[in-house]
């Protein structure tokens, strides 16, 4: 249920219909904070792979 929260806030490709009154640093802030997330779930999944890799 979670991961399909972050996954849905994740998707770069949807139209912002909800709030189309929001300013440029606000659309900008969101922006980054997608940015931020994809690239801290794409560490968690280098250090799992390393840390199975190391067992084997």
């Amino acid at each position: 249920m979670m991961i399909k929260k972050i996954a849905s806030y994740l998707t770069f490709w949807k139209k912002d219909e909800a709030n189309k009154t929001a300013n440029f640093n606000l659309k900008v802030m969101h922006k980054i904070n997608k940015i931020s997330i994809f690239i801290f779930l794409l560490a968690i999944v280098f250090l799992l792979v390393r840390y199975l890799i190391a067992l084997v």
